[in-house]
């Protein structure tokens, strides 16, 4: 028997609202680090939570090297999601890379979209020019290469960084279990399609309302691609947190929701 779309990715759905929130996790996380965001929205919204491929618990057997190897094949997830349970009008909410993930997905079938809701985006991770990334290109092959040789050597030193928060050690330790869950090849295989990503040229091709919530201090996305982002983003809203690391939803759940539903009001 052929597996549905709903138990390829995981999905679950709950909520007591009408309207679709769909939230996507980052790399190397799964549905679950949205737990502390999820109750501020469950009366108001239809929670929309899934895996890709490779994560969580996801069908693994579904993980196909070809259609991973770039972005647009997690967009694809997301839009049979979509199609499966024939949403319309969704606040997408996307951590990290799924940012673009969900940009793309927006661009491909905007009639499932209503607004983008970006934590920690980033549309090019790496320095061209005078675009200011954050990583020079040899950065993203020796962490690949670090990967490679020593997934768990290279999970426990990355994850606690990527986290920050150094004062909550939990929050660092969650995260590097999490990496630790993913299998080595998969993870690989995905921060290859997210860390050479390139995503600035397609930032231009969709009108849907966006918010950007940019941490004050972020290894992954520093403050110069949130505003790099904002100016070529139509439609968005650029909000610069308190909260530090790359992960506010999991270190400061409460500020994340307030500005998130602060915008949805404002945009209502």
């Amino acid at each position: 028997m052929t597996a549905t779309i709903s138990q390829r990715n995981n999905v679950k759905v709950f909520g007591k609202g009408r309207q679709p929130m769909m939230f996507a996790h980052g790399f190397g996380c799964d549905q679950n680090m949205w737990r502390y965001l999820t109750p501020a929205f469950e009366n108001d919204y239809q929670i929309i939570l899934f895996d890709y491929v490779g994560a969580g618990k996801s069908d693994k057997s579904a993980y196909n090297q070809e259609r991973y190897s770039s972005l647009q094949g997690y967009a694809q997830d997301m839009l049979d999601i979509c199609e499966e349970l024939n949403l319309r009008n969704t606040i997408f909410v996307g951590h990290s890379v799924s940012s673009m993930i969900g940009l793309l997905a927006a661009i491909e079938q905007p009639q499932y979209f209503e607004k983008l809701i970006m934590v920690g985006p980033s549309p090019c991770y790496i320095n061209y020019d005078d675009y200011r990334g954050g990583f020079e290109r040899k950065d993203i092959e020796g962490l690949l290469d670090t990967m490679e040789k020593n997934y768990i050597g290279w999970a426990n030193f990355l994850a606690p960084n990527i986290m920050g928060n150094k004062d909550r050690p939990h929050l660092g330790e969650e995260l590097t279990e999490s990496f630790c869950s993913t299998d080595p090849l998969i993870a690989r295989q995905f921060a290859e399609a997210t860390f050479f990503s390139d995503n600035r040229h397609d930032l231009g091709k969709t009108k849907i309302p966006s918010l950007i919530l940019q941490c004050s201090e972020d290894i992954i996305a520093p403050l110069e691609v949130g505003n790099y982002l904002h100016k070529n983003l139509p439609n968005s809203i650029l909000r610069v947190m308190k909260a530090t690391g790359h992960c506010p939803h999991m270190s400061e759940p409460e500020e994340t929701v307030s500005l998130i539903k602060e915008y949805l009001l404002q945009a209502a």
